[in-house]
């Protein structure tokens, strides 16, 4: 096999993948918004990576070799955001909180697809009783506002635990429950009709089982939306973590850092002039549920063909129309008149 042949195909498998090949699809405000959400998301995750060796900081740190350190500090030199009420660095805190973040949305999201893809593909594929009682159960989950049944299912699920991984485990039930009927509900559209397309039909009587119709039919093609649904409950995640936090249902600063619950702590703060406990975990959770959300909205459009191909369809449009004018021949002129029928020039022709 030739370089060119390998080349060739790293390229297209590189320029197939989903954040790549969307970046090559866009083009205008399209691809600003893309990359800057990309620039975001990719600032949150490496301070995620990073916590460990930039943070100056234990989450739970309250001294180091100099002393005890003080609360309510206005940003320094030593604490470069400053300090909170209870004496936490608050930089350290807002860099050790995207990795609480991060975790919470990786067990949440990854528990959520697991079960509502595989109850949506159960559902839409044998239907029955089975799909309308599932229906039933999503739908009535679905009637409830998520944060409140997030603050049910937390109370539940952590029985005042504050360790860190019971935290994360109750924020990240919580979030599940609130998520496995969005998943469910688009899997069961998508396998309903699929199930009426030719191929699988064909399978059908062709004698495969249900398993392989299922998982080599149906599965592939009915999960082409996840990569979107996933940056969109990422960045929801995040609310809801942060509004668990914020409401006192989250993780203890002694477990974890957590971004919501350090907004809640600063509410007291923010009459008195302190204004850095607050506005610095505020800016971190805008500006990560801005960046997944901008890379989320993007991948959408760029989805639909109408909104993908628009503006570069009309660019050709202009470049060929102002090629036709500015040319110096006119093109009616070198086109040879199309003989009428009955002539002698038909004839020949």
């Amino acid at each position: 096999m030739s370089t060119a042949t390998i080349s060739g195909r790293k390229k297209s498998f590189l320029s197939g993948l989903p954040v790549i090949s969307h970046v090559k699809k866009s083009v205008g405000l399209q691809r600003g918004m893309l990359i800057t959400g990309l620039v975001l998301t990719g600032i949150f995750l490496l301070s995620t990576v990073l916590a460990p060796l930039i943070a100056p900081y234990g989450y739970s740190q309250l001294s180091d070799a100099s002393g005890s350190f003080p609360t309510q500090e206005a940003p320094s030199s030593k604490h470069l955001l400053g300090t909170t009420v209870g004496g936490y660095d608050v930089l350290s805190r807002v860099l050790w909180g995207s990795q609480t973040a991060v975790t919470v949305i990786v067990v949440a999201v990854v528990m959520s697809i697991f079960l509502g893809v595989a109850l949506g593909l159960l559902s839409g594929y044998f239907g029955g009783w089975l799909d309308r009682v599932l229906v039933v159960i999503a739908d009535a989950i679905y009637a409830f506002p998520s944060l409140l049944l997030a603050i049910v299912m937390s109370i539940v699920i952590s029985r005042g635990q504050s360790s860190f991984w019971g935290g994360i485990f109750a924020c990240a039930f919580s979030i599940t429950v609130v998520f496995v009927p969005q998943y469910f509900r688009v899997i069961r559209a998508e396998t309903i009709r699929l199930k009426a397309e030719p191929f699988v039909e064909s399978a059908m009587v062709l004698g495969a089982s249900s398993v392989r119709i299922i998982t080599r039919h149906i599965f592939k093609n009915a999960t082409r939306t996840l990569p979107l649904m996933f940056t969109l409950n990422a960045s929801e995640a995040i609310l809801t973590l942060a509004g668990l936090g914020f409401l006192g249902f989250g993780i203890e600063p002694s477990s974890a850092a957590e971004w919501g619950f350090d907004l809640n702590k600063a509410m007291a703060d923010a009459s008195s002039g302190i204004w850095w406990t607050g506005v610095f975990p505020g800016i971190a959770i805008v500006l990560t549920v801005l960046g997944l959300t901008l890379v989320g909205e993007s991948i959408n459009d760029l989805n639909d063909p109408r909104l993908r191909g628009r503006k570069r369809a009309g660019g050709k449009a202009s470049r060929s129309k102002a090629a036709a004018g500015t040319d110096g021949t006119n093109t009616r002129a070198t086109t040879a008149p199309k003989p009428e029928s009955g002539s002698p020039e038909a004839g020949m022709a």
